[in-house]
């Protein structure tokens, strides 16, 4: 499976089809990251915007090898659901590692208070709540990406819509594990209070868990 999701992130990388989505990021933290904010605002910020770029790169992943090579790889490694695993694992390796670097960089750029500036805040914390959010965003982005593209939707307008709508969903909707983890870290700033959202990391976990485990099963009856 370790050389698959190389081979795999190797295709990403390759083809450039992953600067759309990373230099939209970039942009986002452009516009609503600056130095010397509080860094529980920041990092609720960045966080949030992993989740469409993940649900992206996953889209980007799951399509992009031709039909006859997605064949060919599908019989060198047993079956299309251990391939469709491996694009599902590159993306989420991929969209992790950039929420990581975010998450680094807002650390080191941001003031480490409360929203008004009178509470120092624990950068270790932060931190930690920081790289949870993170990680709430790319597992929910995962599964938005792996629901809204094949084998569930081959069609290119009907997958990007779906993969739109998951993604705002998965940002406002209540009892989201996404939105629980961004709320707590923009609602603690307010009191310079830091809740590293555990359950929602595990919950984000489960979704993005059972949302793979469908679309692979699904590769071996549609394609």
């Amino acid at each position: 499976m370790t050389a698959l999701i190389r081979y795999q992130t190797a295709l990403l990388l390759r083809s450039q089809r992953w600067l759309a989505p990373v230099l939209l990021y970039v942009a986002f933290l452009g516009v609503g990251v600056r130095p010397g904010q509080p860094v529980l605002d920041s990092l609720g910020y960045s966080a949030a915007g992993l989740l469409p770029v993940t649900a992206w790169l996953v889209r980007v992943c799951a399509t992009q090898e031709p039909p006859a090579a997605r064949t060919v790889v599908a019989a060198a490694v047993g079956g299309q659901p251990r391939a469709h695993l491996a694009a599902l694992l590159a993306a989420l390796g991929c969209a992790g590692t950039l929420g990581a670097a975010a998450t680094a960089g807002v650390l080191l750029i941001s003031e480490p208070a409360s929203t008004d500036h009178s509470v120092r805040v624990p950068l270790p914390s932060a931190g930690l709540a920081g790289l949870c959010a993170a990680a709430c965003c790319v597992l929910l982005g995962a599964a938005a990406g792996a629901l809204c593209t094949r084998p569930l939707l081959h069609r290119r307008g009907r997958s990007v819509a779906a993969t739109v709508l998951a993604s705002l969903l998965g940002l406002v909707t209540s009892g989201s594990p996404a939105k629980y983890a961004v709320t707590g870290l923009v609602t603690g700033s307010h009191s310079g209070a830091v809740h590293v959202p555990v359950l929602a990391l595990l919950a984000a976990a489960a979704v993005a868990a059972a949302a793979a485990t469908l679309a692979c099963r699904l590769t071996a009856v549609r394609g």
